[in-house]
This record gives structure tokens, C-alpha cells and sequence, in this order.
């Protein structure tokens, strides 16, 4: 779907001169629909409203008005269960940064059947650590921009370690701080403590993520976001993974650049990671019923 109107994928097409495609200026968002129903829409669409705004895009998107693209697209492709991409670009302008944006941004609504590793659930997913540098974001808090340079470096890196064929790769910042995944945000348990690297080491502000955070806080966990290191994963007793497609998904061993390997403390999933994949379900089924 291309500014409200639903094409072939063959027929969408975006101007040469957009400057999501000259210069990267766009964001995006992610998620999934649950039997037609896209979950924590509300707080996906605010995330991309306040991040338009930041850069300037005169942009709000309608949350009502979402709702009803997202029925006809999922409609229109016969599916129920999907992954969501929407994407909003700052529009054309001629070439060379204009002092400010004026044209109409390209708004793109991408549609695709979900496809899930089911095993990761049950067994874990295991992580590689990486030597390629999460950057510090340009604006305070990371946003979820069409700017996606490092996460490829990062991918090309992770397809360099023979044995991280199924792993999400880990980075870290320029001060060697624990940040995040290369499309996912990360949790460990140290203590009984929730552990996730705080927004100010140049993590994205997830929407999974805090939505865990908030489960974690109503099951009666204490949580921490902190400035972390890769040594205090060695002393995790679980992990896991977050985004809003794969929802919660466990880890259950973490690669060194040397293809040395730590294996968590406790089965996977842990105790406590089970028990947020158990509130996060929840969650969901009353949204489905």
C-alpha cells in the first residue's frame, strides 16, 4: 500500500528524488497482526509520530485511519497472522538538503506472512558477539530510521562466524558498552534482576522492550537498565531477545568473536524468561478475544 492506495508489490514504486531514498530520512515500524489484529499499534504509531516530528517530517498518522489501511491490506492478501512494515519517508525535494520539508512524505505499508523459527521458542536462539560498533545515534534516543548501514555491516560480520549460522549478532557502543541487537533489544537475568542496557548507551527504545519492562513489573520483578559490558553477560543466568515480531525469544548460548562459547546457567527458557513469554501470550490472547 503506497499513500493509501493498495498496488502489486510489482507496481510500487517510490521518486528518485524521495529523500528516504537519497539520504536515508525516514522511519519505520514493525510489528505484527494476531488473527487481523496489529498489537500495541497505538504505541508503534505514537513512536513514529514523535520521531517525525523530531526530524521534521509533516507527518501524524491517524491511528483510526491505520487501523482501517491495515484491515484492507491484510484483506486484500488474504492473511490474518502477518508482519508489518510501516514506513514513512520525508518525501521529494530536489537533490541537495532543502532548509525545510515540504513535500507530502511517501507513506509505504508492507505486508508479509509470517514466518517464525519455532524452535528458538522451545530450545533458545544463540547470540554472537560482534567487533562491528553500534554508533551513538544523532538524536538523543535512537530512532528506528531508514539509515541501516551498521545493522548491515553487522549482518556481513555475523555471516563471517561458521558456527553463528542461526545467531542474532550483539554490539556493543564506542565505550564498549553493551547496546543491543542487530534488530532486536536484550535482557539478561543476573540475581533475579531483569537487566536491559539503558536507552542512553544508543539502544532503540523498543516497543517490545517496554512492554516487557512492564510485565516484568507487574509479575513483581525488579528491574535494571544500566550500563553494562560484555563481562557482565558472564555472569547471566538467562537471556533473551526482543522485537515485535519474534515477541520474546530465549537464548540459549553466547558465541565470542573466537568461537569460544558460553552456555547460560539455568535451562532454556529460564524460569523467569518463561514467565514474560507467559504474561507477553496473555497479553495477545486478550487482544484476540
Amino acid at each position: 500500500m503506497v499513500n493509501g492506495q493498495l498496488m502489486e508489490a510489482g507496481e510500487a514504486v517510490v521518486s528518485a528524488y524521495d529523500y528516504g531514498y537519497l539520504y536515508g530520512l525516514g522511519l519505520f515500524e514493525t510489528f505484527r497482526t494476531y488473527q487481523g489484529h496489529p498489537f500495541l499499534l497505538k504505541e508503534h504509531i505514537a513512536r513514529m509520530n514523535e520521531g517525525c516530528a523530531m526530524l521534521g517530517i509533516p507527518y501524524a498518522a491517524d491511528l483510526d485511519e491505520v487501523r482501517e489501511q491495515l484491515a484492507a491490506l491484510l484483506q486484500a492478501n488474504q492473511l490474518e497472522d502477518a508482519s508489518i512494515r510501516y514506513s514513512v519517508s520525508a518525501g521529494s525535494h530536489e537533490v541537495g538538503l532543502v532548509g525545510q520539508l515540504t513535500a507530502p512524505p511517501t507513506v509505504v505499508i508492507y505486508v508479509k506472512r509470517l514466518s517464525l523459527t519455532e524452535k528458538w521458542y522451545r530450545e533458545g536462539r544463540p547470540v554472537q558477539l560482534l567487533r562491528t560498533i553500534r554508533p551513538t545515534p544523532e538524536t538523543r534516543w535512537r530512532l528506528k530510521s531508514f539509515q541501516y548501514m551498521n545493522g548491515w555491516l553487522a549482518k556481513q560480520e555475523l555471516a563471517g562466524y561458521p558456527w553463528a549460522s542461526e545467531a542474532e549478532g550483539i554490539q556493543v557502543n564506542e565505550h564498549q558498552v553493551l547496546t543491543e541487537g542487530i534488530v532486536s533489544n536484550v535482557f539478561f537475568i543476573r540475581g533475579g534482576i531483569v537487566c536491559t542496557p539503558s536507552l542512553e548507551s544508543g539502544a532503540l527504545p523498543g516497543i517490545t522492550r517496554s512492554q516487557v519492562l512492564k510485565l516484568a513489573e507487574l509479575a513483581g520483578l525488579e528491574t535494571e537498565e544500566g550500563l553494562y559490558r560484555l563481562d557482565d553477560l558472564g555472569e547471566a543466568e538467562e537471556m533473551f531477545l526482543t522485537n515485535s515480531v519474534q515477541e520474546i525469544v530465549p537464548v540459549s548460548q553466547i558465541y565470542r568473536v573466537d568461537g569460544s562459547v558460553q552456555q547460560l546457567k539455568t535451562g532454556v527458557p529460564g524460569p523467569v524468561t518463561l514467565r514474560l513469554m507467559q504474561l507477553y501470550k496473555q497479553q495477545v490472547e486478550a487482544l484476540t478475544i
